[in-house]
């Protein structure tokens, strides 16, 4: 899932040569840098940060504004795009695990223990095809 929300980048009037960024659509997503690219850099890593822990939570991802609503937030500032791979990051910091009990034949799950079958992983392969995840 790619998603991308419009933010407001402006110098850091306290540190010279440096950059603030935040994300009027999630609301408290402020990040930096110490260069125009890097603070970009680091207002995706904190964007899809902030997405993640939604969705982790059971949460709505926000409704990204259209960037034309979107006007910085200092004089001197500009809006720009993040693009968010949500998928990238998620395979590589989306750790919270949720448990599911699932009920099943006894006869499946005598054959499937004898069988050495890990349940969490059938059901992840499972889900990922049946949703077209990855």
């Amino acid at each position: 899932m790619k998603l991308v929300y419009g933010a407001c980048v402006h110098p850091d009037p306290e540190q010279p040569g440096y950059f603030a960024v935040t994300v009027p659509d999630l609301p408290g997503c402020v990040s930096g840098g110490a260069s125009l690219a890097e603070a970009i850099e680091m207002a995706v890593d904190a964007a899809s940060g902030w997405v993640l822990t939604e969705l982790e939570d059971g949460n709505e991802v926000p409704e990204a504004s259209p960037i034309s609503d979107i006007k910085p937030d200092e004089p001197d500032g500009f809006v720009t795009a993040l693009i968010l791979d949500m998928d990238t990051y998620t395979e590589k910091f989306g750790k919270k695990a949720v448990r599911k009990n699932v009920t099943i034949p006894a006869w499946m799950n005598t054959f499937a223990e004898k069988n050495h079958v890990n349940f969490s992983s059938v059901l992840q392969k499972a889900l990922e095809q049946q949703l077209h995840i990855k």
